[in-house]
């Protein structure tokens, strides 16, 4: 009977264990200006920290997750599978940064993104573009402009 309870009681504290070692992808991200000193933090709840599995089918392949007032981000538990994932922050008016890293089964990796604030005169239009691939941009360079009538 001692050995019934034992095993029960390790396969629980093994069940209990197995997703506190799930893999993860987590870390922080900061706002700096073109001349790459830290911004003020108000504008950092709300990034976007897109991490794209390019190993996987495409249903499977995408998980965002928005950073949280300190500039913190975690992948969602369990939503991470092994492969070659590029993760990327992005935030309209800053330039979007990618790293890539390779996740196993238990990996936890942290990235540290600094995403640099776009100056005004460098910002893309659609407005006056001449083919379509001129109008393939980067979410961080819009400049929004409201439609003439």
């Amino acid at each position: 009977m001692n050995t019934k309870i034992c095993s029960t009681v390790g396969a629980i504290a093994l069940a209990m264990l197995l997703p506190a070692c799930a893999a993860k992808i987590h870390g922080t991200v900061e706002l700096v200006g073109a001349d790459r000193q830290p911004m003020a933090k108000e504008g950092l709840p709300g990034t976007v920290v897109n991490m794209i599995n390019t190993t996987v089918p495409v249903e499977q392949a995408s998980h965002a997750v928005i950073t949280g007032a300190d500039g913190k981000f975690e992948s969602t538990k369990g939503r991470l599978r092994p492969g070659t994932y590029r993760v990327e922050a992005s935030r309209i008016g800053y330039e979007t940064d990618t790293q890539t890293v390779e996740i196993k089964e238990h990996t936890r990796k942290k990235i540290e993104f600094k995403l640099r604030q776009i100056q005004e005169g460098t910002r893309k239009t659609i407005q006056g573009s001449k083919s379509d691939e001129d109008k393939i941009i980067n979410p961080g360079e819009v400049n929004i402009q409201a439609p003439t009538l």
